[in-house]
């Protein structure tokens, strides 16, 4: 361990942690009761909780390495890059974040006017803290730590021959911004009881879209000028104001 970079020992850290949140988080209820349907579980939860820790340790860790590993064969900044600055990893990052969380509030303030069902559930609290955390190391760092570099490298090195690398960090960008917005889907579906995409009401499709996407953007710009801990807090503050704050309230 002491032989590794600190970027690589942070790097291990986040995913450790990942795989407690993800162990811890079986304990806690995520919604109120009647919120979803409730559902007999496959096995007892600290067995759950052991193939949730394994299974991020395996998936998001190697995912993740192999996406770190090609960040910096295109260049990005490493995650502890000694010429990035506190503020710029940190401070600016958080600020962006709570910014983009009051954005998320008048947004679906703005959007739930167009549909019948309200405003956007959040989880439960204490567990909207823990799933904050999660999704700010654990989508972060498969929508972007994972999925930018490694398109973004079979697109610019492999077909391109290292060309265009600007513009096509922008379109894999995009279609990450696209891939996060649609993997919330599945759980909006089963909170509303939609059986099927099509019945998802077109202004609450048009808010999931935009609102992942501003955080998806803001994040892989600053994962791949600042380094992966600028985007994590991108997220995370997000959602602490978005799901933890305004979740409360």
């Amino acid at each position: 361990m002491r032989n590794l970079s600190l970027s690589l020992r942070i790097y291990i850290g986040l995913v450790i942690g990942l795989a407690i949140l993800a162990a811890i988080s079986i304990f806690l209820p995520a919604f109120d009761e009647g919120m979803i349907p409730q559902q007999e579980l496959p096995a007892s939860k600290p067995v759950l909780a052991l193939i949730n820790a394994a299974m991020v340790l395996v998936v998001y860790g190697g995912l993740g390495y192999l996406g770190y590993v090609l960040s910096r064969k295109l260049g990005f900044a490493d995650i502890w890059d000694p010429e990035v600055s506190n503020r710029q990893r940190f401070l600016t990052p958080g600020l962006i974040g709570i910014a983009a969380g009051v954005f998320l509030i008048l947004a679906d303030a703005v959007f739930s006017r167009f549909h019948t069902l309200g405003p956007l559930p959040h989880p439960r609290f204490p567990f909207s803290i823990l799933a904050s955390a999660s999704a700010g190391i654990g989508e972060e760092l498969i929508f972007r730590l994972f999925f930018i570099p490694v398109w973004m490298w079979l697109i610019s090195s492999v077909v391109l021959s290292g060309k265009g690398r600007n513009p096509v960090f922008w379109i894999v960008t995009v279609l990450s911004a696209l891939a996060f917005a649609f993997g919330h889907l599945p759980a909006v579906m089963v909170l509303f009881e939609f059986p099927t995409v099509m019945d998802v009401p077109p202004a609450l499709l048009a808010e999931i879209i935009l609102l992942n996407g501003v955080i998806s953007i803001f994040a892989a710009y600053y994962f791949r000028k600042y380094g992966f801990l600028a985007a994590v807090g991108i997220h995370f503050w997000t959602d602490i104001v978005w799901h933890v704050v305004w979740g409360v309230m």
